[in-house]
């Protein structure tokens, strides 16, 4: 399980360092691609493996589904880690999620989320985080 937030630069050639705890639970190969809210979402092969298959089981006449596929599976692409524990982040990923300097790392559960640190500030603020909490009583989560 993927926790914690680390602050990193992604250099001109678009090199990240991914944290050490990350990296241990990643292994040496794993997928990154676009995530929603425009961050990228980093998986563990197992992790992608599930989530491809969930993909592959959505109806291909629904539109919607499509759509979702293509957003995520156009996006993906298999990354290593270079011996001083950076990634090459691709070029179309880099532009999608903005990330051109100061780059925000956030463990969520089953994949790591990298942000641009603007995006991440402007996006992941808690101030409504007591209404949401209410809500997700819906989905079957009480704290």
């Amino acid at each position: 399980m993927f926790m914690g937030e680390y602050n990193h630069t992604i250099d001109a050639k678009g090199r990240l360092i991914v944290p050490a705890k990350f990296r241990e639970e990643l292994g040496d190969v794993f997928v990154i691609t676009k995530g929603l809210d425009g961050c990228l979402c980093v998986y563990a092969n197992d992790e992608w493996a599930a989530f491809e298959e969930k993909l592959r089981s959505l109806p291909f006449t629904n539109k919607n589904a499509r759509k979702m596929t293509r957003f995520f599976m156009a996006g993906a692409t298999s990354c290593e880690v270079d011996k001083q524990g950076r990634i090459l982040v691709p070029a179309v990923l880099r532009e999608f999620a903005e990330l051109e300097k100061d780059v925000v790392l956030v463990g969520v559960a089953s994949r790591i989320e990298i942000w641009s640190k603007d995006k991440w500030n402007e996006n992941c603020t808690y101030d409504d985080v007591e209404d949401i909490a209410e809500s997700m009583a819906e989905l079957g989560i009480s704290l």
